[in-house]
């Protein structure tokens, strides 16, 4: 697959040894009803949730997942047999739609004066769209190159999508060249920021994610996934960095805020020497002071001198967490990737 491509081509500087370590062969475990978290953020687990007829609705990995105003659970999956799968709080199928998406990944849910819409990026068709919550695409953002904001030979795989407080949207580039576009409401660039560096602090190895961050509502901000180098990364919405938020061993999916919280899935563990490991993840959750508070599926946040130490995967419940979706009551939805084809886990908030 292209991402697994991208992420060897990115770590070439040691993600190899930890590719073909021992620890590749963990399994994901059933652990049906354990109790896992830390503080005042503790789950139980429940895989039985969301469980539909494979060959009526298979999924390959379930990428993400929003809740709409009316409670209802829409998640986005690769599989063309049916990209969007809608389900209600207790796990029953309410509607499917969507078959033109074979690299469905982002989706990211907005309220435009009062109507609300999907927002999709597609990372193997290379395009980004705004739809009706029924599948209607109302708007396509195309690779940049078209409009003379990439070289013919920049490549350009969307990942995520977040909508500022003036309705612009931002586009992170997390499988391609590592920027973040802005665009108009409408679809009309406005400038990129970012770059690919292991190095700069205004550039990213991988953004997979990006997000409104909105805890301070006199200055929101981006909030930026660079999972390769285990950051959350602000910016402006103008595009200027502000700092980083380094997690190690975290190597993190799309931030998604719950009010002062942040929640991510980890889709990968550093299970030895620091460095990832397939088949590991869990869940981190963070503070209004961007502290990790809990990590369901990993191990107890400790911080040192006001930093946080290693954090890795504590129990093989999860493979590859991808997203987080969180519903009114504080229960968690996991998305996985590479999981088998399983559908979302629940974790039901104690």
């Amino acid at each position: 697959m292209k991402r697994r491509t991208f992420l060897k081509s990115s770590l070439a500087l040691g993600a190899t040894a930890a590719l073909t370590s021992p620890f590749n062969i963990i399994k994901a475990a059933n652990r049906e009803g354990e109790i896992i978290g830390h503080g005042d953020f503790r789950y139980r687990v429940n895989r039985s949730w969301g469980q539909l007829d494979r060959t009526k609705y298979p999924v390959k990995d379930c990428h993400e997942m929003v809740m709409d105003s009316r409670k209802r659970l829409i998640m986005i999956t690769n599989e063309t047999k049916n990209n969007i799968l809608i389900y209600d709080k207790s796990g029953k199928l309410l509607d499917s739609w969507g078959n033109r998406f074979p690299g469905g990944h982002g989706l990211t849910l907005h309220n435009e004066n009062g109507e609300e819409f999907l927002y999709i990026t597609d990372y193997e068709v290379k395009e980004v769209y705004k739809t009706t919550l029924d599948g209607k695409i109302l708007l396509t953002i195309k690779h940049p190159k078209l409009i003379g904001e990439y070289a013919d030979c920049d490549k350009f795989g969307p990942t995520e999508t977040c909508i500022g407080p003036n309705g612009d949207i931002y586009v992170a580039d997390g499988y391609g060249s590592q920027y973040i576009l802005q665009y108009t409401a409408k679809g009309e660039f406005i400038r990129k920021f970012g770059g690919d560096s292991f190095i700069k602090d205004d550039k990213f190895k991988q953004v997979h994610g990006v997000a409104l961050d909105t805890r301070d509502p006199a200055n929101p901000v981006l909030m930026c996934t660079e999972r390769v180098k285990n950051c959350f990364k602000r910016f402006t919405l103008d595009g200027k960095y502000i700092d980083s938020i380094y997690l190690p061993g975290i190597y993190m999916s799309r931030p998604v805020f719950d009010g002062d919280i942040l929640y991510s899935g980890v889709c990968y563990s550093a299970l030895k020497h620091h460095m990832l490991t397939m088949n590991s993840g869990f869940v981190t959750i963070l503070n209004k002071d961007n502290k990790v508070v809990s990590n369901p599926g990993g191990t107890k946040p400790v911080y040192k001198g006001g930093e946080p130490e290693l954090m890795v995967q504590d129990q093989p419940i999860f493979k590859h967490c991808h997203d987080v979706c969180v519903d009114d009551d504080k229960n968690l939805y996991i998305c996985q990737w590479m999981a088998d084809g399983t559908y979302p886990v629940k974790l039901e908030r104690i």
